[in-house]
């Protein structure tokens, strides 16, 4: 079914009807049948389809869209209400009653004039309508409304520096309680969480619904709670940071206390939460095999030794003077010894070792890779030469020289003290 929204004053409350054939943009006047007869209205919201659930009926239908004619009355019905004030407001102080008026309103045709007011207690009018009548020659009624309409006509600034919401955009009150002040812990103090109207400000109401879901997701306080570094307990909720206030008892005896976001805590028992991946960002790339590094190459190259020898290696004139030393004898990245090149005494001169990195080197065997970066063995002593024996000759198989044949009951038996052989 299509309905479209009016509004009979600004920021006031919508009502639907029904358009019939007629065709309304936003903003547009219409006449409309209501309870209290024919009123002027603006569209706030254009022709729409609902559910017929959704519809209280009965539904009303437009009369029609409001002429010329129609706005200039409406027009001098606006101009005439600020003369109906000053009437009334004289009338009232004449019968010295206890009541405040707000505004004073005429129907669309003129047949009735409406007074609005506060008052603390109850009040005795009748005497006061009866002169209003005489006076204005029309029918009068007098409503008496609450502290929060009358902020939503009259309108103003709040504590924020903006127009009240209640005249700005809110369509209608919603029940606002000193316990929302506590849970959001505002102070109580009644001159900074009231507004014009000296209730509760409205706009305690609009975060309520984040405070209590994050009030369900929080540890709570006073509670033992598992953290990261320890059993703590809970000292205070941040829902607006989202981080809860922790005191430890430190291994030392000394108590701390320490925020962690809720997401890193869990209950006692139950194993703590896996804190999410760091962005993509942060992350390491992966370190691709055989990929230039420019620094390393400059540092790691390597000059022959003067007069042609081959033995003892030594760092080219363009290395880097930043790279740190490494360990004798250790490995760097690359897996290869720095020291490899470096002849033992007594043997033969070992091969200069280049320790650059290649990208573009050919990929080897493994084998022969690992026995290319193996350092080559340093030559085993010599054993003292036998006498009577010339050097170099082969060992004869069988007993030594001036030693007899060992035979099997010889042999040394365990945990008995052996003879030592001089060197």
């Amino acid at each position: 079914m299509k309905v479209i929204g009016v509004r009979f004053k600004s920021s006031g409350r919508i009502y639907y009807f029904d358009p019939l054939e007629f065709t309304f943009q936003e903003g547009d006047g219409v006449i409309v049948e209501t309870a209290r007869g024919q009123e002027y209205g603006e569209v706030a919201q254009i022709a729409m389809e609902v559910e017929e659930t959704m519809i209280v009926s009965p539904l009303k239908p437009v009369v029609r869209p409001a002429s010329d004619q129609d706005t200039s009355m409406r027009e001098q019905n606006c101009a005439k209400e600020g003369d109906a004030f000053r009437v009334c407001q004289q009338k009232i102080e004449q019968h010295k009653l206890d009541m405040r008026l707000v505004s004073a309103e005429y129907s669309f045709n003129g047949s009735k004039l409406v007074f609005y007011f506060t008052a603390d207690e109850r009040v005795d009018f009748r005497d006061l309508v009866k002169d209003l009548a005489s006076q204005f020659r029309t029918r009068i009624e007098l409503r008496q409304i609450g502290v929060r309409d009358e902020a939503k006509m009259l309108g103003g600034l709040g504590s924020c520096g903006r127009v009240v919401c209640c005249k700005a955009f809110l369509d209608d009150f919603h029940p606002v309680s000193i316990k929302m002040a506590k849970e959001q812990n505002l102070s109580l103090s009644p001159t900074k969480i009231s507004g014009l109207c000296g209730r509760l400000m409205c706009c305690l109401q609009y975060e309520q619904a984040c405070y209590e879901e994050m009030r369900h997701k929080m540890p709570h306080v006073n509670r033992d709670i598992v953290t990261p570094d320890g059993i703590g307990f809970v000292v205070e909720n941040n829902v607006i940071t989202e981080k809860t206030r922790v005191r430890l008892n430190m291994p030392d005896g000394s108590i701390d206390v320490r925020e962690y976001h809720y997401t890193l805590l869990a209950k006692p028992g139950e194993p703590l939460p896996v804190p999410p991946n760091p962005p993509a960002a942060a992350q390491t790339a992966p370190s691709v095999p055989n990929a230039p590094k420019p620094e390393r190459e400059a540092a790691a190259a390597v000059a022959p030794a003067p007069n042609g020898a081959q033995g003892a290696a030594q760092p080219a004139q363009d290395r880097n003077p930043d790279r740190k030393r490494r360990r004798r004898g250790g490995r760097g990245k690359s897996g290869n010894r720095p020291n490899a090149g470096v002849a033992p005494a007594g043997g033969a001169p070992a091969q200069p070792v280049n320790n650059t990195n290649n990208a573009n080197q050919t990929p080897r065997v493994e084998g022969q890779q690992q026995q290319q970066n193996r350092p080559p063995r340093p030559p085993q002593p010599q054993r003292p030469q036998q006498q009577g024996q010339p050097s170099g000759a082969p060992r004869p198989n069988g007993p030594r020289p001036n030693q007899p044949p060992r035979r099997d009951g010889d042999r040394p038996q365990p945990n008995q003290p052996t003879e030592q052989k001089p060197q």
